[in-house]
């Protein structure tokens, strides 16, 4: 019998190797189908009951009443609410987060994170694997000989390397079952400050009443995922009672597991629209049903308004792919302004001074059909107006682009564009 000679078998098992790094390449390119594939139609207007009950059904539950939600501007005030909150634990602290690096801000968030454990209190911290590869070993061994549970989700392993592309991009924080935040804000030490010297512009929001027990169940999607472990007493969802006046519904999407809610949240609202649409985003790169809605509403007469970071605050290649999809906007009559003072970051929709959607959600293809996201819906004209200032505000910092300087961009601008967009469904 011939025996094989060791360059034949070696040849085969590159052959092999080869094989299985394609497959898991094709895996990690081609997200999971979308939930929505045709337009959406006419529907009820957002305000109407008929409007409320269909969101409801189609999003899974009603809102949930009586609650209280703080508006925090900025990392500054971003951080002091959370780092106090996080001080102010006595039974239970469960966070997650996207980014997480910074001698000074992951540094201050991984002593209050350790120093809680001392104390007793139960500590459950997921850290997106990519967005913390930049932060010290040093912190997340502090935080574990403290008593921290930590994950580093979907770090890297053979088992899974299919779903790497798949992150966590949801920013959660709950404390004792009773405090919650979310909104866009990730731990940083570039939202330091503000939008004057350098700072990031970005919201996040403080949560009290039954809603939090909401974002304690969004936290624990990716808990039981990544331990199998359910946590479930009182330290974690204990009886909570009305702390405010307004009806919240957290929406979640994991595009993994077949759940895009986020972005039938978004095409669902934008298709009540009858008056006004105002979106602000750090990143549009908006798919064929997202554009064609923006472009139907503005059929219907309703004004659109894009709030978007300056060109030198992102990407050039990622900016210029979004930038090749605004011709057909600006022709409608859609406003796209660019944020100057610094980098913007919130991620803010307002609708018809009624109907509200904050969180960790962006207005592109990541969010929509890749990563872990958190949004809550909120339908109060009193809160959309105060937040309607706020846009305001920030537009008023603000540059208009136009159609003029849009068919002006140059060749190598435009060719830049489309080869990036040839990967257009990860950005």
């Amino acid at each position: 019998m011939k025996v094989p000679r060791p360059r034949t078998i070696g040849v085969g098992a590159i052959a092999v190797l080869a094989t299985i790094v394609s497959v898991l390449a094709i895996l990690n390119a081609v997200p999971a189908q979308k939930r929505v594939a045709e337009p959406v139609g006419e529907i009820p207007a957002i305000g109407s009951d008929e409007f409320r009950h269909l969101q409801s059904a189609l999003l899974g539950s009603a809102a949930t009443p009586g609650n209280r939600i703080d508006i925090l501007e900025n990392g500054e005030e971003i951080y002091a609410a959370k780092l106090y909150a996080i001080d102010q634990a006595t039974r239970s602290v469960t966070f997650e987060t996207f980014e997480f690096w910074g001698e000074e801000v992951g540094g201050a968030f991984a002593q209050a994170l350790a120093d809680a454990a001392e104390r007793g209190v139960a500590v459950h911290a997921i850290f997106d694997y990519v967005g913390s590869v930049q932060a010290d070993r040093e912190k997340f061994r502090k935080m574990e000989e403290a008593g921290v549970e930590v994950v580093r989700w979907r770090e890297p392993s053979w088992y899974q390397l299919s779903r790497f592309n798949s992150r966590t991009h949801r920013k959660l924080l709950v404390v004792d079952g009773e405090v919650g935040f979310t909104g866009g804000a990730n731990v940083g030490d570039s939202w330091q400050g503000s939008p004057e010297t350098g700072g990031y512009r970005d919201n996040h929001y403080r949560f009290e009443g039954p809603v939090v027990a909401e974002l304690q169940s969004a936290f624990m999607l990716n808990w039981l995922n990544a331990t199998r472990q359910l946590l479930y007493t009182p330290r974690y969802f204990p009886p909570l009672e009305a702390r405010g006046e307004l009806d919240a519904k957290v929406v979640n999407s994991s595009p993994r597991e077949g759940k895009h809610r986020i972005r039938m949240m978004l095409l669902l609202a934008m298709a009540g629209a009858r008056d006004h649409i105002r979106l602000a985003t750090p990143y549009f790169y908006p798919d064929e049903m997202i554009m064609e809605a923006l472009l139907k509403a503005r059929e219907r007469g309703v004004e659109v308004d894009l709030l978007l970071p300056a060109e030198t605050h992102y990407s050039t290649a990622f900016r210029e792919a979004s930038r090749n999809c605004w011709g057909p906007l600006l022709e409608a009559g859609v406003r796209l302004h660019e944020y100057q003072p610094s980098k913007y970051h919130a991620k803010l929709y307002l609708i018809d001074d009624e109907w509200i959607s904050i969180g960790s959600s962006n207005l592109d293809n990541r969010s929509f059909r890749l990563n872990d996201e958190t949004n809550v819906i909120i339908m109060a004209p009193d809160l959309a107006a105060t937040l309607t200032t706020q846009f305001e505000r920030d537009l008023e910092q603000a540059d208009a682009y136009t159609l003029e300087a849009w068919e002006n961009r140059s060749l190598p601008r435009r060719l830049l564009g489309w080869l990036t967009m040839s990967i257009g469904w990860h950005l």
